[in-house]
């Protein structure tokens, strides 16, 4: 069986499974090691549950607290959707309430050897470890505009706050919430907001409270809105764009939220021997039962099994591939390798 009797106390590098990422998913499976008696590492490149943290700071989760609830912990919230502050206050006091084992502020650069044998390499060490499972998110970086002028310092791909725009012209590039919530949190603190959408319409699954918001809002003429629309170029004082009808139509602005989406690390991925599908949504290859991966004894947890598909998994349905990983794991433990 794999099990922290396994190893002796002094071997302090030696795992049955190592974890990569501390959010919400990566949680739910060291609290499934810890409760299954494994000897077990989360290893996260940042502060816990780091994703969140990087959240606009006033920002609400569509969910109900249980359902973004791991461990059994409940979450108590002062209203129907929790906020990013409630929702870093919870994680941080049920990583620490039950004592989880992690090393935070160290990434992980290479998964190396074979199931039963791999060999970890980080910014600050060297593990190894039985079984790895990766729960290592969606917002590794951001979608870029590949276009000149990005790498403009009025050029931010994160929205944290509205109070430096206001009574500034600002651009927000994208159709889906993050986009929209900024548009309007700027908007009400007095910027002067344009959104650039590329599509025909905002994003299907804009929550149900934003939508009628925003469209009157565009309806009202108070947020200009551009649809079909592409960024060509960044300028210091202005914005190029493509409008359908118009062709280049150069708007003044101080400052772009080029708020277009972000992406998993698939570069980590692939170092690591998952395949990655050719399907517009770069699926990494997994069991769709255990979550194991074309790589033997590697598996994945959490938003990161859907690729580029963020609209599929979410913490609500995928803190159960804690539990899915560990039954196999567990079932596998007569037949290991290594």
């Amino acid at each position: 069986m794999l099990h922290a009797a396994r190893h002796s106390a002094a071997d302090s590098t030696a795992f049955d499974v190592i974890i990569i990422g501390a959010g919400p998913i990566g949680l739910a499976c060291g609290i499934e090691a810890k409760r299954r008696g494994f000897r077990y590492l989360i290893i996260e490149k940042g502060c816990v549950v780091n994703s969140i943290y990087h959240y606009p700071i006033y920002m609400r989760f569509f969910s109900t607290a249980n359902l973004l609830e791991i461990g059994e912990v409940p979450f108590i919230t002062h209203g129907d959707k929790p906020t990013r502050q409630e929702a870093l206050s919870y994680y941080r006091l049920v990583a620490n309430g039950l004592s989880l084992n992690m090393r935070l502020y160290e990434e992980v650069v290479s998964v190396k050897g074979q199931d039963g044998a791999f060999q970890i390499e980080t910014t600050r060490g060297h593990y190894t470890a039985r079984k790895v499972i990766a729960a290592i998110g969606f917002s590794h970086r951001p979608r870029m505009l590949n276009v000149p002028g990005e790498k403009l310092d009025k050029v931010s791909h994160y929205f944290r706050e509205p109070h430096p725009y206001s009574g500034q012209r600002l651009l927000v590039v994208g159709s889906g919430n993050s986009a929209v919530e900024a548009a309007l949190d700027c908007f009400r603190h007095g910027a002067k907001v344009t959104l650039v959408v590329r599509g025909e319409n905002l994003h299907e699954g804009i929550k149900y409270w934003i939508r009628p918001d925003i469209e009157n809002r565009i309806k009202k003429g108070e947020i200009a809105a551009y649809f079909n629309t592409r960024v060509l170029a960044i300028k210091p004082d202005s914005v190029l764009l493509d409008v359908p009808d118009s062709g280049s139509v150069e708007v003044p602005n101080d400052f772009v939220l080029a708020l277009t989406g972000y992406e998993p690390n698939f570069d980590l991925l692939e170092q690591m021997g998952v395949a990655i599908g050719d399907d517009e949504f770069r699926t990494p290859s997994h069991d769709p039962q255990t979550y194991e991966t074309n790589r033997a004894g590697l598996y994945l947890a959490g938003v990161v099994v859907g690729g580029l598909q963020s609209n599929r998994w979410f913490i609500e349905n995928s803190r159960i591939h804690a539990r899915y990983i560990f039954d196999d794991i567990e079932k596998r433990r007569g037949r290991r390798t290594g």
